[in-house]
């Protein structure tokens, strides 16, 4: 029996919004045409005459219905813990999925929202349609976003896609103004808080407890691999560049590696399969983990680079395999610090470099502080959090 329907829009709304986090991106898409139950299954078939399969126990743990999930905050209030008894009776109704359940339950599911989650492609779409990671071209250099723009809604999501997908970004023509970073940073989410404060200034000082506090070169590295869990996005905003050198290097760890695994696959195995140890101390802490410095995904897929030769701590390894550590490690080093894997540039004051710091090694050239002042304020984000205002912003 078909019944009267509401309006489209408003059925999109109200019984298919799921979690807040996820970017259901309801639009006009392809509609439902056949709908049918096979056995423990649910087989629709959309009107491009792509067709999905979906399990009826699936269907029912993803019911949006009021009483599945709360009304207000969407998340999940029916428990799978039960087979499903009985096959259900399947219509559309006005092109949604309508599931009548032999417990007399009822559940709708909007085509859009099937049509983005089909059981066959799963795995391979990118999920939440979150930027895909793209490997730094011979040519590679950073998006460049105002910060004017950056203050509206689509500059900022300029910035996040281009952070999200390069691994690094650049903000420009910013206000020479003490804790701008932290302002921007507090648009994305509170600031990653660290043994080194929540807010940290990078300039040369006295009795410093870290290179990057100094005036010295800084070889490519990593922040914080000696944390079990390293900061994931860093933000470095310049308010003074007056000094003689200073200059800022990056890399794409990732693409280096995949290079590497490329003219030299023991090297790479050696370096992702190698548990190592990095270690700080200074008077108020002592910060130690035990990692490979190349660890991969379950695909096999570089997910992070820990790099960082100043807290790299005693190599304990067994005698017979201190050597090819090494040899490994030193192939790696090259290939980073190849100037056909690096770009370089002065930060500007105003400007704000933005970088994934468990994918992109960064550095700079040793700087004269007595040819001018130096000052640079960061902070550290988590990447769910600009994964979760990507969403928002989309949404």
């Amino acid at each position: 029996m078909t019944t009267a329907s509401p309006d489209r829009t408003q059925q999109t709304d109200t019984r298919q919004r799921f979690d807040m986090g996820e970017l259901a991106a309801y639009h006009d898409g392809p509609a439902l045409s056949d709908a049918v139950a096979t056995g423990a299954r649910v087989t629709v078939t959309w009107d491009d005459g792509t067709q999905g399969h979906f399990p009826l126990l699936w269907l029912r743990d993803h019911c949006p219905c009021a009483a599945c999930r709360h009304p207000l905050t969407r998340e999940r209030l029916y428990l799978p813990l039960e087979s499903i008894s009985g096959a259900p009776t399947v219509s559309l109704d006005d092109g949604i999925l309508r599931l009548a359940w032999a417990d007399g339950h009822v559940s709708h599911f909007d085509p859009v929202w099937l049509h983005q989650r089909r059981l066959e492609e799963a795995g391979m779409q990118q999920p939440q349609a979150l930027p895909a990671r793209r490997p730094w071209a011979s040519d590679f250099r950073p998006t460049r976003v105002r910060h004017a723009d950056f203050l509206e809604k689509q500059g900022e999501r300029e910035w996040l896609e281009a952070l999200l997908r390069d691994g690094l970004v650049l903000l420009e023509e910013g206000p020479l103004a003490d804790e701008e970073v932290s302002r921007l940073a507090g648009r994305i989410g509170p600031m990653r808080a660290t043994n080194f404060g929540a807010r940290f200034d990078v300039r040369s000082k006295p009795n410093p407890n870290n290179a990057a506090y100094t005036a010295i070169g800084l070889a490519l590295h990593t922040d914080l691999p000696n944390w079990r869990q390293p900061p994931d996005i860093q933000l470095l905003y310049c308010l003074q560049n007056e000094a003689e050198g200073g200059e800022s290097t990056f890399a794409d760890g990732f693409a280096v590696a995949e290079a590497l695994r490329d003219v030299d696959p023991e090297a790479f195995r050696i370096l992702a399969e190698t548990p190592i140890d990095f270690r700080f101390q200074d008077e108020a802490h002592d910060i130690a983990v035990r990692a490979p410095v190349i660890q991969l995904d379950a695909d096999g897929n570089p997910l992070e680079v820990r790099f960082n030769n100043w807290i790299r701590d005693t190599l304990r390894l067994p005698l017979a395999r201190v050597e090819a550590w090494y040899a490994a490690y030193q192939r790696f080093w090259q290939m980073l610090h190849d100037p056909r894997h690096q770009i370089e540039f002065a930060l500007e004051p105003g400007q704000m470099i933005a970088f994934d710091n468990r994918r992109v090694l960064h550095g700079r050239r040793a700087f004269d502080p007595n040819t001018g002042k130096r000052h640079l304020q960061g902070t550290y984000l988590d990447l769910d959090l600009l994964e979760s205002r990507l969403r928002v912003l989309a949404r």
